[in-house]
C-alpha cells in the first residue's frame, strides 16, 4: 500500500510562511502526480498544487504568485511552501498522490493562521 508521510503545518502567523513535506513509500505508480489539496469543514477538500514527474503544474489562483512547489523524484517527495499566509488559508492540507487509475491521501495536517 503507497503511504504518504507529511511534515509541516501548525501555527502560522498571518503574513507568515507555511511549509509543508510529503514523501511517499511503498509501491508507488511509476507515472504520478503528487502535490496538496486542502478541506475546511462543511466545505469540499480542494486543490492547492499538484507537480508531475516532469515538472507540469497545477496551481489554485489563490496561491499564485506567493509559492514555491518542488519535486524530488529520486525520493518520491513534494514540498510546498505558501507566503504571505492569510486567515483563510487556514485548513487541514492533504498530501496527494494519484495515476491514472487510483488516488492516495496522507492523513491531514492541520495549519491554523493566527497571531
Amino acid at each position: 500500500q503507497v503511504q504518504l508521510v507529511e511534515s509541516g503545518g501548525g501555527l502560522v502567523q498571518p503574513g507568515g510562511s507555511l511549509e509543508l513535506s510529503c514523501e511517499a513509500s511503498g509501491p508507488i505508480p511509476l507515472i504520478n502526480t503528487m502535490g496538496w489539496y486542502r478541506q475546511v469543514p462543511g466545505k469540499q477538500r480542494e486543490l492547492v498544487a499538484t507537480i508531475t514527474q516532469d515538472g507540469r503544474r497545477n496551481i489554485a489562483d489563490f496561491i499564485k504568485g506567493r509559492f514555491a512547489l518542488s519535486r524530488d523524484n529520486a525520493k518520491d517527495a513534494v514540498n510546498l511552501q505558501i507566503d504571505k499566509m492569510k486567515p483563510e488559508d487556514a485548513a487541514v492540507y492533504y498530501c496527494n498522490l494519484q495515476d491514472i487509475a487510483t488516488t492516495y491521501w496522507g492523513k491531514g495536517t492541520l495549519v491554523t493562521v493566527s497571531s
